[in-house]
């Protein structure tokens, strides 16, 4: 991999990790039109969620203080936050169990271009859906063991190329008649543990990983970060604007567009 296509693909991870388009998918796509490209498994694509996340944690940082020190404090907020705590770590059990039983099936699939492309139309067709039923509502502390429950095997789901992770997840929240924001921000923070999780499983193939290419890698995951950062921003915009299908028309024509490539 050179240094151009590792920073090429974290920009693309970075802008569209949070916008609901399938940075998985999006990775595919370009790593499948790129000539010679090369990575030990999956592990440059775990790199580059990891940047991602580390821009949640960063713009995210007080909600995710509190959550570390909910356990050790009594006062009220402290409460709700471990409450929250609670639902983000029962959403991670149905993530974790539908990613470690399928983790090999799934990464065969991201070199699959028809498969990725038909899942970003399923994005598309879950992004208008819930822009059309949608039922803002319900706040933070209303959220219920069933939402996590749901959204949890929605985000396990979510590792089929093509479908957005923060799409699917947030848009499940939304049809269940959760307030926009909050579902954006829950969506966000169930995410950390399941990148951070695929990330240990990944270190097995960092002796792969040939000489001169770690660095690479590293600025691949740089740029991924500052990208992140600016798409949180954006996303959370849209989801206040209620304009989610702008994305749907977007993964309809981009999934038309590669699937008529791949046959």
């Amino acid at each position: 991999m050179t240094l151009l296509q590792a920073l090429f693909l974290g920009l693309l991870q970075g802008l569209t990790e949070f916008l609901p388009v399938s940075s998985s998918g999006h990775l595919a796509i370009a790593q499948h039109f790129m000539p010679g490209f090369e990575q030990p498994g999956v592990l440059f694509d775990v790199m580059l969620h990891v940047g991602t996340m580390v821009a949640v944690l960063l713009y995210f940082r007080r909600e995710v203080g509190n959550l570390l020190v909910s356990p050790f404090r009594r006062d009220e907020q402290a409460r709700l936050y471990r409450r929250l705590l609670a639902l983000l770590a029962a959403g991670s059990v149905p993530t974790a169990v539908i990613g470690l039983t399928f983790k090999d099936f799934f990464e065969g699939l991201f070199h699959n271009l028809t498969v990725v492309s038909l899942m970003l139309l399923v994005t598309g067709t879950l992004l208008f859906l819930s822009e059309r039923f949608r039922r803002d509502g319900r706040k933070q502390d209303q959220l219920t063991l069933s939402d996590a429950l749901v959204v949890g095997t929605v985000q396990g789901m979510a590792i089929v190329p093509g479908i957005s992770r923060s799409g699917s997840t947030i848009a499940a929240l939304l049809l269940k008649g959760v307030d926009g924001e909050t579902a954006a921000r829950f969506s966000f923070l169930l995410a950390l543990p399941a990148v951070f999780g695929a990330a240990l499983l990944s270190l097995r193939d960092l002796h792969a990983v040939a000489d001169g290419q770690l660095p690479v890698y590293l600025a691949g995951t740089g740029i991924a970060f500052l990208a992140g950062l600016a798409s949180i921003h954006l996303l959370l915009g849209v989801i206040r604007k209620k304009r989610l299908f702008t994305f749907a028309l977007y993964c309809w024509a981009a999934g038309s567009l590669f699937f008529c490539l791949s046959m």
